[in-house]
């Protein structure tokens, strides 16, 4: 475990992460949905348990010896930071160790780009979490979903909004997007960088 040894942490945890998403069945196949599914992997793969806190659903597992809190806010997109917020306080998390795992229509699909800070690229999850904590230095995964192709007359907000479409292999995302945040832990962020910011 690479990541985080800058001195001793106050905090119970290695990393958070906050996978950002909508509650609803009607939103579960989305793509803003997406840090849900991603969420929704890595509990699958380390033996996770959701449940109801920090008006979220919370799953704590070790992955390779470090210690984990997944976190789907519950509080819909815009609100995320009503969640993220009281986790990252009662975890003790600097930004530095909470990753919130989001959609991006400035990525083609299928794309992820791992990175510290930055801006907030008109995205409503993100900010709500960056007011929230008064910081926007929090890592991030932001996993490319695309935009409307030309000719098609939906605005971005319903894009985004609408399942993947049937010819994108939404498995092989959310699985690499896992990856990544597991590659985060094992190998610190730079090296992360190099595996998974690159085009598939």
């Amino acid at each position: 475990m690479r990541l985080f040894r800058r001195g001793e942490r106050a905090s119970t945890l290695d990393l958070l992460v906050a996978g950002l998403g909508n509650p609803g069945r009607e939103y579960a196949a989305t793509r803003h949905n997406v840090g849900f599914l991603v969420a929704d992997e890595l509990a699958r793969r380390h033996g996770g348990s959701w449940r109801s806190k920090f008006s979220g659903d919370l799953a704590e597992v070790r992955v390779d010896g470090a210690r984990v809190a997944l976190l789907k806010p519950q509080t819909y997109m815009n609100l995320s930071g009503r969640s993220v917020q009281p986790a990252a306080r009662f975890f003790k998390v600097e930004p530095d160790a909470l990753l919130v795992v989001h959609d991006e229509v400035d990525l083609e699909p299928g794309r992820l780009q791992l990175r510290a800070g930055g801006g907030l690229a008109g995205h409503n999850g993100l900010r709500s979490v960056a007011q929230a904590l008064g910081s926007q230095e929090f890592l991030r995964l932001r996993v490319g979903v695309g935009r409307p192709q030309r000719g098609d007359p939906r605005p971005v907000s319903d894009f985004v909004l609408d399942p993947f479409d049937a010819h994108e292999d939404v498995d092989g995302l959310v699985a690499r997007a896992a990856d990544a945040v597991e590659a985060l832990l094992a190998e610190g962020l730079e090296d992360a960088q190099q595996r998974f910011n690159e085009r598939p």
